[in-house]
């Protein structure tokens, strides 16, 4: 885990500024770089210059806490993993927070190895990988599907719509959930849904996507 982390940079939010330089000192020891920040404002300001691997922030700030923060992010992409710092009596906040995607919680106070552990927790996987049968895999990490010898490049929204469909494989996704899941705050419209499917098996070599008419999509051909 410390070779890749060492690779990436975090965002890391907290208005207390002891603990917040003892929290830098420690990601340092991690990361390739540490963005700090004070408050939701100025951590959103430097979320959208920096683009950060990953996010560690507290819950209780001023000018913008760290829930509009998150929602704030959520808005613009699900992909970059969140750390809450929180203390107990924020805990009528975790269930809002687990419905945004967040990957882990630290109770606070926090220590190395609380957040050794939310690390490895989060970055500590195998590669993120899905294999939908013996001649095609998709692999999250490089975007890429892969049928036989030939590769296709995906998008990121390409990549919400495979995983959700891959998560859902003994059923059918139906058009709301990939509203709720991949369009997110986006409309969807039917013609923009069915050009998008339309473009991505074209990606497959094979037909492998099969839409379920006025219900959804799913997987065929396991």
């Amino acid at each position: 885990m410390l070779n890749r982390l060492k690779t990436l940079k975090i965002l890391c939010v907290e208005d207390n500024i002891g603990v917040r330089k003892r929290l830098v000192n420690t990601l340092n020891f991690y990361f390739k770089e540490v963005i700090e920040a004070n408050d939701g404002d100025e951590a959103y300001k430097a979320y959208k210059k920096s683009k950060p691997d990953a996010i560690i922030t507290d819950i209780d700030m001023p000018n913008m806490n760290g829930i509009s923060l998150v929602k704030k992010i959520r808005a613009k992409e699900s992909d970059t993993p969140l750390i809450i710092l929180t203390a107990y009596s924020n805990e009528e906040y975790l269930l809002e927070l687990i419905n945004l995607k967040v990957n882990h919680f630290i109770l606070k106070p926090i220590n190395a190895q609380k957040l050794q552990i939310a690390l490895e927790d989060i970055f500590d996987k195998k590669s993120d990988m899905i294999i939908l049968n013996e001649d095609i895999s998709i692999d999250f990490n490089s975007m890429q599907i892969l049928y036989k010898h030939n590769k296709a490049r995906i998008t990121n929204r390409e990549k919400l719509f495979l995983k959700l469909l891959y998560k859902n494989k003994n059923y059918i996704t139906t058009y709301q959930d990939i509203q709720d899941s991949v369009w997110q705050n986006d409309i969807m419209s039917q013609n923009s849904l069915k050009t998008f499917v339309k473009v991505l098996r074209k990606k497959f070599s094979i037909d492998i996507i099969e839409n379920i008419s006025g219900v959804g999509y799913r997987f065929c051909n396991f």
